[in-house]
């Protein structure tokens, strides 16, 4: 007998919507019916007609950066997964930065365990860290459950997680090719130029600050790491591509069967440097948000499969370090915070390009499902899988405002955006979390290790 159900009119089950009813036992989907089930839902079991509005696999963000332990004054375990549960997240993955200490050995993998307990109001994995002298400890961290592992090719931003070269990469492929564990890679390969120079004369504009870190930076580093890819037959992931450019060797590079994965960010899809001001910090993310053609070669990777998947990279800091009041974009941290707003984001700008919702699907939730390897039990409302949903109404239009905002920092680039998509109920292990604007029946999250 289950222990509750979801009737709508609309249930996304294996590429269709459908009148369905999802039936829950013991925080697994426990069956799918399709059609009424008329007298049913008014007997014993306690279930929920939620009308015409969508069901939906809940949303899966493999890139944030949740900083506990250590700052939580950036951000934090509770105001992170509560923001997630409203925007429909049912499970997130924590960067190895910028938590106090950083996640590059089993100590520190031990220290941020015990940091989340009883704090997720939402699930949530983990990716080590690589930095120059510790490809000793990948294997350790492999064991300890971390899902894959993280290195920059350029400055990360803090001292604690240094940047590798190419001889480091290699190190530690040999542990990861090892295990099939993925690397993900910032992808920007720093080079002087002029346009450095000039940015620093202009602190405060946009185009110096987009001029400073040039798509050929992106393009480079996403060659080393083709070349990478062939020489060790090891799973490579760029996170946040944003320079359409290296599409064309990305296709390539499947082409021949490498294990090369790709993600872009709500941010690059919706924003073009046209549009944003000189002066205003909260757009400031590297690799930086480009120009309005380059935004549509990305939704065109999107639509032809070379692009993998959406995540928000949620990077958020204190005003200060944010330098909201200065606008200075050459102090300012770099980091975008919208983890709350990533589906109707999305949403918004994919119906305008012929997208259907089964694609946002699974482009938000299934195909990322596969990538940090749940995909057996996560990303589709089926038998046996997760009762991890997200409900919503994705003809409702509304208009972002910081009073909304549940993670730490209230501000973000999207307020006063006027976006398509309520997130009206979000359910993590067939647990209902979030209901119309309200985090309800605490923290049900739990902690997700490799498999």
């Amino acid at each position: 007998m289950p222990d509750s159900g979801i009737h709508s009119k609309r249930v996304l089950i294996a590429g269709k919507l459908v009148e369905a009813t999802v039936f829950i036992k013991d925080g697994v989907i426990s069956d799918v019916v399709e059609g009424s089930v008329g007298g049913e839902l008014a007997g014993n079991l306690p279930a929920e007609d939620v009308g015409n509005l969508l069901v939906m696999p809940g949303l899966i963000d493999s890139h944030v950066h949740i900083n506990e332990p250590g700052r939580t004054e950036w951000e934090g375990f509770e105001t992170i997964t509560k923001a997630a549960v409203a925007g429909g997240i049912t499970t997130l993955v924590d960067m190895p930065l910028n938590s106090s200490p950083v996640t590059v050995s089993v100590s520190a993998f031990s220290e941020k365990l015990a940091a989340a307990e009883g704090k997720l109001y939402c699930n949530c994995g983990f990716w080590g860290g690589m930095v120059p002298g510790n490809s000793d400890e990948l294997e350790g961290l492999i064991k300890a459950g971390v899902l894959g592992v993280k290195a920059f090719l350029t400055h990360s931003g803090i001292a604690d997680f240094p940047n590798v070269n190419e001889d480091d990469l290699r190190k530690g492929l040999v542990v990861l090719a090892r295990y099939w564990v993925p690397l993900l890679l910032h992808a920007e390969l720093d080079e002087l130029h002029a346009g450095i120079a000039a940015f620093e004369k202009n602190p405060k504009s946009y185009q110096a600050f987009l001029n400073s870190r040039p798509k050929s930076w992106e393009n480079k580093a996403v060659a080393l790491a083709i070349e990478l890819c062939s020489a060790f037959k090891s799973p490579i992931h760029i996170v946040h591509l944003s320079s359409a450019d290296s599409l064309r060797q990305i296709k390539a590079a499947r082409a021949e069967g490498l294990p090369l994965t790709v993600e872009t960010c709500p941010h690059y899809l919706h924003f073009c440097a046209e549009d944003i001001p000189d002066k205003n910090t909260l757009f400031k993310c590297t690799p930086p948000i480009r120009e309005r053609e380059n935004r549509e070669h990305l939704w065109n990777g999107l639509k032809e499969g070379v692009i993998d998947f959406i995540v928000t990279d949620h990077s958020p800091a204190p005003a200060d370090l944010k330098q909201t009041a200065s606008g200075n974009l050459l102090e300012a941290w770099g980091g975008i915070s919208g983890v709350q707003f990533s589906l109707p984001v999305v949403w918004t700008e994919a119906k305008k390009r012929g997208f259907d919702l089964t694609e946002i699907s699974a482009l938000m939730s299934g195909n990322v499902a596969n990538f940090i390897g749940f995909g057996g039990s996560k990303g589709q409302i089926k038998k046996g899988y997760d009762a991890d949903l997200v409900v919503w109404d994705p003809e409702k239009k509304f208009v972002v405002s910081a009073d909304s905002i549940l993670y730490r920092h209230k501000f973000s680039p999207y307020i006063g955006e006027e976006l398509c998509g309520e997130i009206r109920q979000t359910y993590v292990r067939g647990k209902k979390v979030f209901e119309d604007g309200q985090v309800v029946n605490g923290a049900q999250g739990k902690v997700l290790l490799r498999k």
